[in-house]
């Protein structure tokens, strides 16, 4: 009888950090307002080197930060910026850094009326928008929205309106 092969200690230590990491983000990200803006970004980094031993001094800090490593910065910064509304069928991805908010549905195959998909419903973006706290940071001249493949691209609100 064949038996599947265990994970190394390594493999078992990695997926857990990758769960751990992705939990705290998840479950502090709303806690450093303003929300979907990059001192809130910079305040969860300051929380998390603050927690882990390190002063509040700069110094310190951009250690902490050259030790997360581009890769682990950029998942972590992916998961702080990102929501998943199951209701809406849509993943929100607004990152600040980025030209526009990014609305795509959950299920790539299909829309939430089970129609292929394609272009998405103005109605549930504004909706999604509307849930996460974007609507008055990006923009609601619907002219302005980028209906693409299979997703909305959604410009930030520009300083002039």
């Amino acid at each position: 009888m064949d038996q599947e092969p265990l994970p190394s200690a390594a493999s078992l230590q990695g997926t857990l950090f990758d769960f751990a990491i992705g939990e705290l983000v998840r479950g502090h990200r709303e806690s450093f307002p303003p929300l979907w803006t990059t001192e809130s970004w910079a305040k969860l980094l300051i929380w998390l080197a603050l927690s882990c031993g390190c002063s509040g001094e700069p110094r310190a800090l951009e250690a902490f930060a050259a030790a997360l490593g581009p890769a682990l910065t950029a998942r972590m910064r992916r998961l702080f910026f990102e929501r998943e509304l199951a209701g809406l069928n849509l993943r929100v991805m607004a990152d600040p850094a980025e030209q526009q908010v990014l609305l795509l549905p959950l299920d790539a195959g299909l829309e939430a009326d089970g129609g292929p998909a394609g272009s998405l419903d103005p109605e549930r973006v504004a909706a999604a928008l509307q849930a996460v706290g974007l609507s008055a940071l990006a923009t609601a001249d619907r002219s302005r929205w980028q209906p693409l493949e299979a997703l909305m691209a959604v410009p930030w609100q520009s300083e002039s309106g």
